[in-house]
């Protein structure tokens, strides 16, 4: 199955939590795919399907940020599908792979945690965000990458001070799912 076929199915089975606003994304992240073959690549210029993940140390309380090297905010790790990725959760799962360093993080259960519809600049107008939640393992280090200019772990309480609205909404979810609901 496709990248894109397998999207659209993981976007179907998205649990809003009754939250209109996530279900009128949704439904726009599926209108999206049946117009767009392509909607899962960085060229298609109408908007492109990303995914991300936020990984957290429920252990210690944190989350771990980076400092985007373009965009000069703090925010989750994630970035564009790759051909290998099979799922939009492996895609979220490399991505925070590769960003933060740390081996062995593994996705919460569930599937996507929020989607987070983003204007960018360029010739691509929309990120179409699938974000997921990945836990650290106990113990883990951080290593920057060459995306971010740095790497944080920051207290649940601080999360709101450093990053914008769409990474509190994310932790948010998050921490609801650790408690056992979406």
């Amino acid at each position: 199955m496709s990248l894109h076929d397998e999207a659209v199915l993981v976007l179907k089975g998205y649990e809003t939590g009754g939250d209109a606003a996530q279900e009128e994304l949704r439904d726009t992240y599926l209108a999206h795919l049946a117009l767009h073959p392509d909607a899962m690549w960085k060229a298609c210029d109408a908007g492109h399907l990303t995914a991300s993940a936020l990984v957290v140390d429920p252990e210690r309380g944190r989350v771990l940020l980076t400092l985007h090297r373009k965009l000069r905010m703090w925010l989750q790790m994630g970035g564009h599908c790759e051909p290998g990725d099979a799922t939009p959760a492996a895609a979220a799962l490399r991505e925070a792979t590769e960003e933060s360093g740390i081996p062995g993080l593994t996705l919460l259960p569930g599937g996507p945690v929020v989607l987070d519809r983003h204007p960018i600049p360029g010739p691509c107008h929309w990120h179409l965000d699938v974000q997921y939640a990945a836990l650290a393992p106990s113990g883990s280090t951080e290593r920057i990458s060459e995306e971010s200019l740095d790497l944080r772990w920051f207290p649940y309480d601080e999360v709101a001070r450093v990053a914008d609205a769409s990474v509190v909404r994310l932790m948010e979810r998050t921490l609801a799912a650790l408690d056992g609901g979406r």
